[in-house]
């Protein structure tokens, strides 16, 4: 079975070249095709993933290309993992917003206006070659903004699309954990969109576990959304929010603290990638002890500046891990050998979200197998989600019908109707800033 990678000189691909040597089964992927328009970067990823497999019988081959076509044909699973304008860009997206005094993260206000503005016309330009080169591979999307950027592939591509996230599979473990339970054998009542969901039950053996943990201030202050969100607001809510929900409820004290930050997130995976990949330049150095290393440091920093403005503290050892590459290969797996499972995926709603139409791409637990992925019924979303949820997912479709018309107007109303973006001036400011510094988005006229 091939696996084709899309942003395959990426930092984090080994993590699922590692998951790809752990499995042992029948049926699992024997060739790995590594894309990236970087030459130099394929290669040093190459290195990491060749130092990872030695000792390890049946490694899956690995091929590197530069070209979009070679690697598309004859896949199984394409992994879409690219990023349009590369750390630089993204160091522009926060720098430019910030200036505006408004939030730049890559997926959420300003910034994850301008990376959609500058990727979904580049997704959708994938979408439309596997479509003709590769009809009956699946793909795989974790490019973000993830749930925009599946929902303009599966314009082309139907449900052959799947969107994965690790965060709600990172929240549901620690959650979990905290109340004493096997993640594995409970049922997690997530739904939203991506990275704008919110946990309403953990279900263990029918029963719902999630009041005991709101009703005790010490289990909710013992890991990371407790501390993030604060006891008393997660027993308003009656939920545990996505981490990502902090930019929302706490946007003055994240945005203050971005600003005070001696340098942006984007700006610092930016530096730091940049010594990782210009230490592989030399030939001699150790490849996967570098990336262990650059990768560690990487995790431990992760939303450092809204922990910091929380008062949240370091991250717990158990989530420096990662986990989106264990959620492709479990999705891959269910696929491939019709192994039913079910996971927390981004697909189109169908029904499930009656406040949302059948098109838009949602989170939330689906049962997969080989016909794909099927999204589980969910309880209507309370009105304060609610809100949330249909103003974002309007701004996601200003943002798909501005990449496809190359409207500015289109853009502007884009960011001017972000819940984080108070002033329609500001959102004209915002598309000046941007189209200053991105050339990816001439298009807009």
């Amino acid at each position: 079975m091939r696996l084709t990678i899309l942003g395959g000189g990426g930092f984090r691909v080994p993590l699922v070249y590692g998951a790809l040597l752990a499995d042992r089964a029948e049926g699992r992927v024997t060739e790995v095709v590594l894309h990236d328009l970087d030459a130099g970067r394929l290669s040093a990823v190459t290195r990491v993933l060749t130092e990872q497999a030695a000792g390890v019988p049946d490694a899956p081959v690995v091929r590197a290309t530069t070209d979009l076509d070679e690697a598309l044909r004859g896949a199984d699973f394409v992994f879409s993992a690219i990023r349009v304008g590369g750390l630089e860009g993204r160091a522009e997206d926060e720098r430019v917003a910030l200036a505006e005094g408004v939030l730049g993260q890559e997926t959420v206000g300003a910034g994850g206006i301008a990376y959609g503005l500058r990727t979904v016309p580049v997704a959708v330009g994938i979408a439309r070659r596997v479509a003709r080169l590769a009809p009956d591979a699946w793909v795989i999307n974790f490019t973000n903004p993830a749930g925009l950027v599946t929902e303009a592939m599966a314009r082309h591509l139907g449900d052959r699309v799947i969107g994965i996230c690790d965060s709600p599979v990172g929240l549901g473990r620690r959650i979990a954990r905290v109340l004493g339970a096997d993640p594995g054998r409970a049922w997690i009542d997530y739904v939203g969109l991506n990275h704008l969901g919110w946990v309403r039950g953990l279900r263990v053996a029918g029963r719902d576990e999630l009041p005991r943990l709101l009703a005790d201030t010490e289990l909710l202050g013992s890991f990371e959304e407790g501390r993030l969100f604060g006891a008393d607001w997660l027993r308003s809510l009656g939920a545990i929010p996505n981490e990502y929900l902090h930019y929302y409820y706490f946007n003055r004290e994240a945005v203050r603290a971005y600003q005070r930050a001696g340098k942006t997130r984007g700006a610092f995976l930016r530096d730091q990638q940049a010594g990782f990949y210009e230490e592989l330049r030399d030939p001699e150095a150790a490849a996967l002890p570098a990336w262990n290393r650059t990768r560690a440091e990487r995790e431990a920093t992760y939303m450092a500046e809204n922990r910091e403005s929380a008062g949240a503290g370091d991250r717990e050892a158990d989530d420096l891990s990662g986990g989106y590459e264990k959620v492709a290969l479990a999705l891959m797996r269910a696929i491939a050998r019709d192994e039913r499972t079910t996971l927390i995926l981004n697909v189109r709603n169908r029904g499930t979200l009656s406040v949302l139409d059948a098109e838009a791409v949602i989170e939330v637990p689906c049962l997969v197998d080989a016909s794909g992925a099927h999204p589980v019924s969910v309880d209507p979303l309370p009105g304060h989600a609610t809100g949330l949820v249909c103003a974002v997912k309007a701004v996601e479709r200003e943002v798909l019908a501005a990449a496809a018309s190359g409207s500015r107007a289109t853009a502007v109303k884009a960011f001017a109707l972000h819940p984080l973006i108070d002033s329609v001036n500001v959102a004209h400011r915002l598309v000046d800033g941007y189209l200053a510094v991105h050339p990816g988005l001439a298009y807009l006229g």
